[in-house]
C-alpha cells in the first residue's frame, strides 16, 4: 500500500529569511497531533522557535484538532519540544543569540518510520531591498520557463 508522503512547507520562511543552516529535529506530540499531521492538517505560517529552560520549543505551530478525537483531543496552538541531540542545541542556542539570527521552522513531514519531523532552520531576516530582489529573480524565472516552453 503506497502512502503519500506529507511535507509542510513553510513557505513565507523563505521569503522573509536567508538560510544559513538547517537541522532536522523530532517532535513530541501527542496521539491526536499525529493523527492530525498525517491526514495534513497543519500550519506552519507563525510558527517560530525559542529556548525554555534549556529546551526548544517551537511556538505557534497550528496542528488542527483531530476529528475524532473526543476528550481526547489537543490544544490547537500548544508549544511542543523538539528533539536534538545537545551538541546541535548548544550550536543552536550560542548562534541564536547573535544579533540578527532566528531559528525558524521550514517543514513538517513524516520520516520512513513513522516519525514526524520539522525541518528548522538558523535563518537571518532579509530587509526589503533583498525581498524585491527576491521577488525580481523568481519573476525572471517564470519568464524564462514561459519563453522555453513556446
Amino acid at each position: 500500500m503506497a502512502e503519500e508522503k506529507i511535507y509542510i512547507k513553510n513557505k513565507k520562511a523563505y521569503f522573509e529569511y536567508t538560510i544559513l543552516d538547517k537541522y532536522t529535529a523530532g517532535l513530541k506530540l501527542l496521539g491526536t497531533e499525529i493523527k492530525s499531521i498525517r491526514s495534513g492538517k497543519a500550519n506552519l505560517n507563525d510558527a517560530f522557535c525559542t529556548f525554555i529552560s534549556g529546551q526548544l520549543y517551537v511556538r505557534n505551530l497550528h496542528i488542527s484538532e483531530y476529528t475524532f478525537g473526543s476528550f481526547y483531543n489537543h490544544e490547537a496552538k500548544r508549544d511542543r519540544v523538539l528533539l536534538l541531540n545537545k551538541k546541535e542545541l548548544k550550536k543552536l542556542l550560542t548562534r541564536g543569540e547573535e544579533k540578527g539570527l532566528t531559528i525558524v521552522p521550514l517543514a513538517i513531514f513524516i520520516s520512513e518510520r513513522g516519525f514526524a519531523k520539522l525541518e528548522i532552520a538558523l535563518a537571518q531576516g532579509k530587509k526589503t531591498f533583498d525581498k524585491r530582489e527576491t521577488l525580481k529573480e523568481r519573476d525572471t524565472k517564470v519568464e524564462i520557463d514561459r519563453a522555453l516552453k513556446r
